[in-house]
């Protein structure tokens, strides 16, 4: 089963007066990278979070965002800073002095000033932090989710192009014994146009062309090509972590095709060739966003 390295999941717990929600964003990668975006009671807890992110994600750049609340305030902890407040209550009665103003000073009027309050670290408690983790557990498991049917979309369509390569691969078997017949002809022709009456040494001119054919020999690069084929298809469906393998069988099913297409006597074969390599660059693509 291969998974896809993009996806998205959120999850929220609340329990009593206090909740935690996240969100978790996935995008290709070469390596695993995490970005965590937490209020500040949760920085003692950082490295314990990314611990928890590596028992479920194994490859891609990740962007994690948690949101903390306790009694309906975000961060959970807030505090008055009372010197604040008090020049903040030292300029009300200057502007109503100035003004003329005799309206008495309300709670209303504190309240629409932000600047008095202030976040107060605290540490959480157990049950608190178990409420965070639930979050990001159901977060994790929806983004997984998500990876698993986008990875199952691209596992059918990979399937599909290395059906196609076999059924090429068995073309490019055909034509290339076909065209060695041809060839051998065509040249024995050829050399007696070119020789007239002389006497041909049967011998010799049999001898040159089992190395040509020799030399054009493809049968081991297309034994190779199914093998690294069928290696490919089994990988989809029980390697753990198959993209880095799959990658790697991409480039070592290339690298025949291209010595298929320059060992090739046949105009049919190298064009074929060319369209086995279409095909690989394609699957090459869409393999980046495995995990």
């Amino acid at each position: 089963m291969i998974y896809s390295m993009t996806g998205y999941g959120k999850g929220s717990v609340s329990k009593t007066k206090t909740s935690a929600e996240v969100e978790v964003k996935s995008v290709n990668s070469r390596f695993f990278e995490t970005s965590l975006k937490l209020p500040s009671i949760l920085f003692p807890y950082d490295y314990e979070l990314r611990e928890l992110i590596k028992t479920k994600v194994q490859r891609g750049k990740l962007s994690v965002i948690i949101h903390f609340k306790k009694d309906g305030i975000e961060n959970g902890f807030i505090s008055v800073d009372v010197n604040k407040l008090s020049n903040h209550l030292s300029l009300i009665k200057k502007i109503k002095k100035v003004s003329g103003i005799k309206e008495d000073i309300k709670l209303e009027h504190l309240l629409i000033s932000k600047e008095i309050f202030t976040s107060q670290d605290a540490e959480l408690n157990k049950s608190e932090f178990e409420i965070v983790k639930m979050a990001l557990n159901k977060a994790l498991d929806k983004l997984i989710l998500m990876k698993k049917k986008e990875g199952a979309e691209l596992s059918k369509d990979l399937s599909a192009r290395i059906e196609k390569i076999n059924r090429k691969v068995s073309e490019i078997d055909k034509e290339f014994r076909k065209s060695i017949n041809e060839y051998h002809s065509k040249l024995k022709q050829r050399i007696q146009e070119l020789t007239g009456n002389v006497e041909i040494n049967e011998d010799r001119l049999n001898l040159e062309l089992a190395l040509i054919a020799d030399r054009a020999d493809i049968t081991e690069e297309c034994v190779r090509l199914r093998s690294h084929l069928k290696f490919f298809k089994e990988s989809l469906k029980d390697e753990k972590e198959p993209g880095k393998k799959l990658n790697f069988l991409c480039q070592e099913m290339n690298r025949e095709t291209n010595t298929i297409s320059s060992k090739s006597i046949s105009t049919s074969v190298i064009h074929s060739s060319v369209l086995v390599k279409e095909e690989i660059e394609k699957i090459r693509e869409q393999i980046q966003n495995i995990e």
